[in-house]
């Protein structure tokens, strides 16, 4: 079937498109699931996980349950094979809210959530419910973790339902100011286990 052009700015009598080329795809690596778990991690040549072939890591957050009520999901890179998640990292943090009662909204930028030339652990979604309701849920970008010649760059985005009935929108972005690979990253919570919930790994073709 053709496309018509109705005005300049149309398209006349189309009948086929080219195919577009390039584009990626996210290839599976591995999923972890929580059952009160202290830590999930993913380690370089542990359990089908490659941090080497890929240019672009993408990990997914799914109804991340802690078990202490307001605890934050947080995230850190490790360059000895997770003997030890120390990176030094510099980070930014802003977020969005709106609470239940819809008295109290902000968009605001968050200064004691990031980092500068840091090894802590860097909170990624913060003040999660752990109501059997209540969850985070988000995406965190790692870019080609094994260069040995770039530092390391990520983004994430993650919402959470509050402990105090908001939702917090997260916008994070940073990188491991470190020139060795990285080749485990780990996720807790900075306070008590992850009770539920899994955290996925993809490569990005």
């Amino acid at each position: 079937m053709s496309i018509i052009k109705l005005n300049n700015n149309g398209v006349k009598n189309a009948t086929a498109f080219g195919s577009i080329t390039g584009l990626g795809s996210m290839v599976f690596i591995k999923k972890l699931t929580a059952s009160s778990s202290a830590t999930l991690s993913f380690v370089h040549g542990s359990g089908g996980v490659d941090f080497s072939t890929y240019k672009e890591y993408v990990f997914t957050f799914k109804n991340i349950n802690p078990a202490t009520d307001g605890a934050h999901l947080t995230f850190n890179g490790s360059i000895d094979a997770g003997s030890n998640y120390n990176v030094t990292k510099t980070t930014t943090w802003f977020f969005a809210y709106h609470n239940e009662g819809d008295s109290a909204t902000a968009l605001t930028y968050s200064a004691s959530n990031d980092l500068a030339q840091s090894t802590d652990f860097q909170i990624l979604a913060s003040d999660i419910g752990n109501g059997n309701d209540e969850d985070g849920c988000g995406t965190l970008h790692l870019f080609n973790p094994s260069s040995t010649t770039f530092v390391k760059n990520f983004i994430s985005r993650c919402h959470s339902y509050n402990s105090n009935d908001y939702a917090n929108d997260m916008y994070i972005a940073g990188y491991f100011n470190d020139t060795n690979d990285i080749d485990a990253v780990q996720f807790k919570m900075n306070s008590g286990n992850i009770d539920a919930g899994d955290i996925c790994l993809y490569g990005i073709a």
